[in-house]
Formats: structure tokens, sequence, C-alpha cells
């Protein structure tokens, strides 16, 4: 990840990255998903600039220990971790319930169906 270059929004916003391959980019999201194979750089960053960031307010999917799948939504999402939060709905006074994970996305974690 270290060689991956950042892109951001006009208003300074990181989009994701860019990952070199060759004399190709390969773009990818903010849960270090690849957005495409190869492609050139205005492709990578069209592509970075219509994906956005809105997937991040989506219901995502967890799996437990039990093999079971917890509704979450994303709480932190950074180039070093993951932190989802189990969905309460909006309910007020009930405990949270944090789990930290890898960045990038691992496999427990999924966008809901």
């Amino acid at each position: 990840m270290d060689d991956w270059i950042e892109h951001r929004r006009g208003d300074g916003e990181r989009l994701g990255w860019m990952r070199q391959e060759g004399e190709l980019f390969v773009p990818v999201d903010l849960l270090g998903r690849d957005l495409s194979g190869p492609v050139d750089w205005l492709a990578a960053e069209e592509l970075l600039e219509e994906t956005g960031i809105g997937y991040l307010a989506g219901i995502f999917e967890l799996r437990m220990e039990d093999g079971s799948w917890l509704r979450v939504r994303l709480a932190e999402v950074s180039p070093t971790r993951i932190v989802a939060k189990k969905d309460d709905f909006g309910a007020v006074g009930i405990p949270q319930v944090f789990f930290t994970l890898p960045f990038p996305m691992p496999e427990s974690l999924r966008p809901a169906a």
C-alpha cells in the first residue's frame, strides 16, 4: 500500500487510491477493494469519482465466529483499520458494540444483500 497513489475529490475528501500495474492503474476504494482491473490513469480517476463514498453509509454484514452474519454499519474506515458497529437501528441508550477489522476489508465483512 505504500506505493498506492491517493486520489481525492475537489473538496479534499479521499476517494481511494490508484495502484500502478505496469503502465496502467487499478482504482482501489476506501475499503481496499479493486474497483476494476488495470485501466489508464483517467479511467481510474473517473471510476473513483463515480463510485464516491456513499457505499460507506450502507448496511454491511459481519460473519461471527459461529458462522452467523451480524448486520453492521461502518463507523470508521482508514488505511490501517475498519471499525464496524452492530446496527442498532438508531436506538438511543443501548450499549454500542464495535468490531475492529484489518484493512483491506476482510472476507468476513460484506455488503448486505
